[in-house]
């Protein structure tokens, strides 16, 4: 079997599983936010009274925190009296982050672990040898009444990447190749799984930023055994032990890609799709209104140094604006210690509270009719920042803040 497949026969009670079994399994981690929660409260007091174990639930304020209307508002309330009532002490309501952040940082993701969450990119947590994937409202309540899902087992696919990645080339634009190979629909369902020499030499958030996007072509989850730097960072936060899994090397996957990144450029999604991927050299000169460098993809502190060693003893472009939204408190408060949020303010750029901000259009930094983007994130759908006249591209931290100075998409 491979890594997903053993994670998924051990949380079955299986001694094997194959692709396209049916298999019920046992959830270690359930997580939903302020968006997510209240649906799922809705259908959970429709089939149970309590959950199945309050220590297992997670809940974060993050894409709509502060809230900035009155739907947030109540939405955030409703959330609040749902753990008070039901014992949730794992809430995290007061500017913590981004939920695909904070869990890790909190120590609640572990290696060999099934984790679900109310969000499609809870298959950032692949990024530690855990089978993550997001599911919808409606299912997350039955995972809260009875700590149990089904799944059919997926297919799965290898990829391996090697190379060394040049200055200010990252995982960012090693995942935007991919997609931009692959497709936004070439691995639907299917088990995404890195390999290769530049996955083995990335750090915790780069790997992370890879597992992060693999929805982005559909994938069921993405996932890498965890490399000496995440067991480290694991060691650090972990709540619990953990057992570590790797694919058989005999195993025979459904697919197998091969990607070189040697001599790789950044790489830009362009609008509207995620997988209109091309190198920065294709698209330099397009003009922007508006720079965000935050989220749950590229929000972390390597992002925020990175961009502040471009910014520093430079201004953003008098006709942009440049939006910086760290993916959590703590990412916040250590770059405030090492100077990179002066940086950005005597830059010219607004630093924002943590959390999902203009990401999803819905907070700090939405755009309007024919403006353009450019942003760390990891979606670019028509109107997803705004209004559906805008557009949106897709970048790397280094590049963002470069694009920020010059008034148009620039990698230098």
């Amino acid at each position: 079997m491979n890594i997903t497949e053993k994670i998924l026969a051990s949380a079955a009670g299986k001694k094997e599983v194959v692709p396209g079994e049916i298999i019920e399994v046992n959830v270690d981690m359930a997580m939903s936010h302020d968006g997510t929660s209240p649906p799922a409260i809705k259908t959970f007091y429709k089939v149970s009274k309590s959950v199945w174990d309050p220590e297992k639930i997670v809940i974060v304020f993050d894409h709509n925190f502060p809230a900035n209307n009155i739907g947030s508002a109540e939405f955030q309330k409703v959330t609040r009296n749902f753990a008070r009532e039901q014992g949730i002490k794992n809430i995290y309501m007061h500017g913590e982050g981004i939920c695909h952040q904070v869990l890790p940082e909190k120590g609640f993701i572990h290696p060999g672990k099934v984790i679900v969450g109310a969000d499609s990119h809870t298959c950032t947590y692949g990024a530690f040898g855990a089978f993550a994937t997001g599911m919808g409202s409606t299912d997350l309540a039955l995972v809260y009444a009875t700590g149990k899902t089904w799944f059919m087992v997926p297919e799965s696919i290898k990829i391996n990447v090697n190379g060394c990645l040049s200055e200010n080339v990252t995982s960012k634009d090693v995942i935007l190749n991919i997609i931009g190979k692959i497709g936004a629909d070439g691995a639907t369902y299917n088990a995404v799984e890195y390999c290769g020499e530049t996955i083995d030499n990335m750090g915790v958030s780069q790997r992370m930023t890879i597992a992060n996007m693999s929805v982005e072509m559909g994938a069921k989850n993405g996932i890498m055994k965890p490399n000496p730097p995440t067991i480290d960072y694991l060691k650090k936060r972990s709540r619990s032990k953990f057992q570590i899994y790797e694919s058989d090397e005999d195993y025979s996957y459904y697919k197998e890609f091969n990607f070189d990144v040697n001599d790789m450029e950044p790489q830009i999604a362009c609008p509207h799709d995620v997988d209109n991927v091309k190198p920065i050299s294709k698209v330099e000169g397009t003009h922007i209104d508006q720079v965000f460098i935050g989220s749950c993809t590229n929000g972390r502190y390597e992002d925020l140094k990175l961009a502040s060693d471009v910014l520093k003893n430079q201004k953003v472009h008098e006709d942009v604006r440049m939006v910086i939204v760290p993916a959590s408190a703590e990412i916040y408060a250590r770059s405030l210690a090492d100077g990179i949020i002066q940086t950005f303010i005597d830059a010219g750029a607004m630093v924002c509270s943590p959390g999902c901000g203009p990401c999803l259009g819905g907070h700090m930094g939405v755009i309007g009719k024919g403006e353009v983007s450019l942003a760390t994130t990891n979606r670019n759908f028509k109107g997803r920042m705004g209004d559906p006249d805008s557009e949106v591209y897709l970048s790397n931290a280094a590049v963002a803040a470069f694009s920020a100075i010059n008034g148009e998409i620039r990698g230098h």
